[in-house]
């Protein structure tokens, strides 16, 4: 009974240490987390019909490689188009901004010299010799109308007679009928030329002849302006036409932003691949970082702040993180805060980034957080 009460007594001496200890020594300043990479999800902003896929899930994968290629559709015959639209904008705008040619003002300028002379000519009137050759013209007509008719005269007496046919009589009757007309058209020439230019021809010679120059005028200062930025505003919405295909073009091309690995790939050729839609998501292997949560009843932790990280599956190997966040507003806050216990869940969020590739170490590992900072940490 001695020896029972002996082990019984010293039992509760050693527990009584403990809880002696456990009071006085405080608990170790660390906390738990895990291990966390970014995880991209990258797809197309144009989708379409999948043609090939060149990865596979667990592939390590470097920044800017093909991963996966979309057929193309009608993006080609688009651009195309677009780019003999822009061709055609672009010889538009050439035109208006370079102006007319050297021939063409030359010829504006002819044609105001024509419309000049014409207008002079009709101002003028008919010169004294054409009213004179006018006059003669009528005095031949006369003549010819006056032997005409000593003709059918002596013809018509004939004929009385019978010493003429008919026919011949018709004839002189037709050459005194025209002799006759001649007179009358010839008259009618001299009055014309005598009577001078209408006043209405001279001003419709006046509009041609301003016309003319306003034409000369306007190829010699060339296209205005305003037609001028017109047409270098269609030359550029061509040449933005041709931009976005070709951006659509490279959507086309999935390529990876990162160096990682393809952490989740469900597609196939022939698969259709949605516009903005992610087709996969790549693990950067780059950034490796710890979130973990920090009670404010411990240490204060400060950004730039460089702790060590152990990792359970790496016994004995120590890490150096640095703070690179911490939050402003505690987590778990209770609605009202009356007693130290209650104070004590209040935890901040920190995140520790590990200067480690993803590798050995991987993403879900759990890992110690040592809230002492590192003094001589390079």
């Amino acid at each position: 009974m001695v020896y029972r009460a002996l082990i019984v007594g010293l039992v509760i001496l050693v527990l009584g240490g403990l809880v002696a200890y456990s009071k006085f020594v405080p608990p170790p300043n660390v906390v738990s987390g895990f291990l966390e990479a970014d995880e991209i999800r990258i797809g197309s902003r144009v989708g379409g019909r999948v043609k090939q896929v060149l990865v596979e899930e667990g592939d390590s994968v470097a920044a800017g490689q093909l991963l996966v290629e979309l057929e193309p559709f009608d993006l080609l015959q688009r651009e195309q188009e677009a780019i003999e639209t822009l061709g055609q904008r672009e010889a538009e705008y050439q035109r208006l901004k370079t102006g007319f040619r050297v021939e063409e003002i030359a010829q504006a300028e002819a044609k105001y010299h024509q419309a000049q002379a014409n207008y002079d000519k009709l101002k003028t009137g008919p010169r004294p010799q054409e009213i004179e050759a006018a006059r003669g013209r009528k005095e031949v007509a006369a003549a010819e109308l006056l032997l005409a008719k000593e003709n059918f005269a002596r013809r018509n007496r004939l004929y009385e007679n019978n010493t003429i046919s008919r026919e011949e009589f018709d004839a002189a009757t037709k050459e005194l009928e025209s002799a006759q007309s001649q007179v009358e058209v010839r008259g009618q020439e001299l009055s014309l030329l005598e009577a001078g230019t209408r006043e209405e021809e001279i001003r419709q010679a006046e509009g041609q002849m301003a016309e003319a120059k306003a034409a000369w005028e306007l190829a010699k200062n060339g296209y205005r302006t305003e037609d001028i930025a017109q047409a270098k505003a269609a030359r550029d919405a061509a040449k933005a036409s041709v931009e976005v295909i070709r951006e659509q073009k490279k959507e086309l091309n999935i390529t990876s932003p990162v160096n990682g690995f393809v952490e989740a790939l469900d597609l196939q050729p022939g698969d259709l691949a949605g516009a903005s839609a992610p087709v996969m998501s790549i693990l950067d292997q780059e950034n490796l970082w710890v979130r973990c949560y920090v009670p404010q009843n411990q240490r204060a932790i400060q950004v730039g702040d460089k702790l060590a990280v152990t990792v359970d599956g790496i016994p004995g190997e120590e890490h150096i993180g640095e703070v690179v966040y911490v939050s402003r507003q505690a987590e778990f806050t209770p609605s009202n805060v009356q007693t130290l216990e209650d104070r004590s869940k209040l935890v901040f969020r920190v995140k520790v980034e590990l200067d480690e590739k993803v590798g050995r170490l991987r993403p879900g590992m759990t890992v110690d957080v040592s809230l002492d900072p590192l003094k001589d940490a390079p």
